[in-house]
């Protein structure tokens, strides 16, 4: 049994991460802000350590007696600034490590996200057939036109400077994560939208869609048998928003979006709805727009050798316990933005 830090444990991956970490018999400490909403930890017994990522004094306090750290935290608003995201993500993220490495503790798995990887090259796809990303892809675009990738990438870098200086860190890259209890999604959740037919239009591309427990058990093999310095991309179902519409829609019993907007097209409407975006619940932040169309495909082969993990749950799965959360009627957290995943 060891002594856990677990960040980011009132968000999606976070509390089932936790919930994990607790059957297995560990001990878990979450570091939190003292606003952070407890709902998904009703009922755990887990230590609180107060604090934020901007506050290196409270990490170092938190960081005390402990063994591994999990590191799930993450801007939960997909429409934070890029100022902010830097901010908790990069320099959050710098400050955790320091720490850690101060502490002497034995492992961190950094929660990143395959949109760290960059974008597909124009001239990857053969024959009409994209090229699946791995973990060998790097960042390949201008951050201002995607500052959440760029900013998880920074954030891969202060990984990798931390590796140098001799801590003992291991990545992993989620892709789009689809589960129960995505309590800070709830209003502008992509999900919920199509079920509930708020999306006005679709965007021509694709993405990989996983299940949240996939992802939380990439977290666990990762801290068993991940290489330190290494990432490791956790993946689902390589799918077009086309075809994941419509498993939604199947599954919520209503019909999908019909009208498709070429790249291109969606690309023109970045400023439109900057303006929009203000007055919608967007399911993605509206910088997103400029990678319209790209297929973001990815290759899992790399964790289910090296990590041993099983084949993706199915995203029908996930879609379903989504909806099955949503659709209790719980009431939207509102809370000041910051680091929750």
């Amino acid at each position: 049994m060891m002594r856990v830090l677990l960040t980011g444990a009132t968000g999606l991956v976070g509390s089932h991460l936790c919930r994990a970490l607790l059957a297995q018999g560990e001990t878990v400490r979450v570091f939190r802000r003292a606003s952070s909403s407890l709902r998904l930890l009703d009922g755990l017994d887990v230590e609180h350590a107060i604090g934020d990522l901007n506050e290196p004094e409270s990490i170092e306090a938190a960081m005390r007696g402990v063994e591994v750290v999990y590191h799930a935290a993450g801007v939960a608003s997909s429409q934070s600034t890029a100022g902010r995201m830097y901010t908790v993500m990069v320099e959050g993220t710098r400050s955790l490590l320091q720490a850690a490495l101060e502490a002497g503790v034995q492992r961190v798995v950094y929660s990143s996200c395959v949109t760290a990887l960059g974008v597909p090259e124009a001239s990857s796809a053969r024959q009409g057939q994209p090229v699946l990303l791995d973990e060998h892809h790097t960042w390949n675009f201008r951050g201002d036109r995607w500052p959440i990738g760029y900013t998880k990438y920074m954030a891969e870098m202060e990984v990798q400077k931390a590796v140098a200086r001799g801590l003992d860190v291991v990545t992993v890259n989620p892709g789009f994560i689809i589960g129960a209890q995505d309590i800070h999604r709830q209003t502008h959740s992509l999900v919920v939208q199509i079920a509930r037919q708020k999306l006005p239009f679709l965007i021509s591309g694709g993405f990989n869609f996983v299940h949240v427990l996939d992802v939380v058990e990439g977290h666990l093999a990762a801290m068993r048998s991940g290489h330190c310095g290494e990432r490791y991309i956790i993946g689902g179902e390589n799918l077009s928003y086309i075809a994941f519409a419509r498993k939604v829609a199947e599954i919520a019993g209503v019909n999908p979006p019909v009208l498709v907007l070429p790249g291109g097209v969606a690309g023109q409407l970045v400023g439109p709805f900057n303006f929009l975006q203000r007055f919608m619940n967007l399911p993605v932040g509206v910088e997103t727009l400029n990678i319209a169309g790209q297929l973001f495909f990815y290759d899992n082969r790399k964790s289910r050798t090296e990590l041993g993990l099983k084949a993706p749950r199915p995203i029908e799965a996930a879609i379903k316990e989504a909806l099955d959360w949503h659709n209790q009627g719980e009431k939207p957290v509102v809370e000041e933005e910051g680091p929750d995943k």
